[in-house]
């Protein structure tokens, strides 16, 4: 009997299932990467052990989950309420958030265990532009996240979140977001290891100081800036 990420036992079907389809995506890498991310993400959630997590999926990605299984929010059901010091709390539907202006950014996603999936497209409403309509209010510095996994949260400065390579993304390389990368809506912090950029995200709240996110109680860095943090020089050669 092997034990996953958890410490939890892993069954032997569950094992080889998992290992199948790490090497399915490998071998066939994004022209498979919607279907083996649904089937990844049903293992995962039959899966609390964690082990998941350290398969690769498709297009280069590797899938982290904190909570016991992948979470899940119809287009329908999904809502994001940005409140805390703020003017003009709101709750947005998915389709309100498509209807405001959308922006598109192609990086290099860079994790902070060092894998790396170079030009990937991330769409959806700036955070500048949800922080501009819900009005910060002078004691408003930074921002925290949370997520509808009801586990994972995330923590930004109000200067990081006005940059306009900060986004909650609701499409990715020009599908909408799986539920197993984090869909229907995401956020995405362009400069920053990955962990910054919270999967399932449910709430943003404008906070008077930083309140550090759920790796970051762990040793991770609240500022993960990318070649700048963690004593690594992961930045993108070209």
């Amino acid at each position: 009997m092997r034990t996953g990420a958890a410490g939890k036992p892993i069954g032997r079907r569950v094992l080889l299932g998992v290992l199948g389809l790490g090497a399915a995506g490998v071998a066939f890498g994004a022209r498979i990467q919607s279907g083996l991310d649904g089937v990844l993400a049903q293992v995962s959630a039959k899966d609390p052990t964690g082990f998941t997590g350290l398969l690769p999926g498709g297009g280069g990605f590797r899938f982290y989950s904190v909570a016991d299984s992948v979470p899940h929010r119809s287009a329908q059901d999904y809502t994001l309420t940005v409140g805390g010091l703020v003017e003009r709390p709101h709750t947005y539907s998915l389709a309100e958030l498509q209807a405001l202006p959308q922006t598109t950014l192609v990086r290099d996603v860079q994790c902070v265990t060092g894998w790396r999936v170079p030009k990937t497209r991330f769409s959806g409403v700036l955070l500048s532009e949800l922080l501009r309509r819900a009005g910060v209010r002078p004691e408003g510095k930074a921002l925290s996240f949370t997520c509808f996994d009801g586990v994972y949260s995330e923590s930004l400065t109000l200067d990081e979140a006005m940059r306009d390579d900060v986004l909650v993304a609701h499409r990715m390389n020009d599908a909408p977001v799986s539920d197993a990368h984090g869909g229907p809506v995401r956020l995405y912090v362009a400069p920053m290891y990955f962990y910054k950029s919270a999967k399932w995200l449910s709430g943003i709240t404008v906070t008077d100081r930083v309140i550090p996110g759920y790796w970051e109680h762990y040793g991770y860095d609240v500022e993960a800036w990318v070649g700048r943090s963690n004593g690594r020089n992961d930045a993108p050669t070209s």
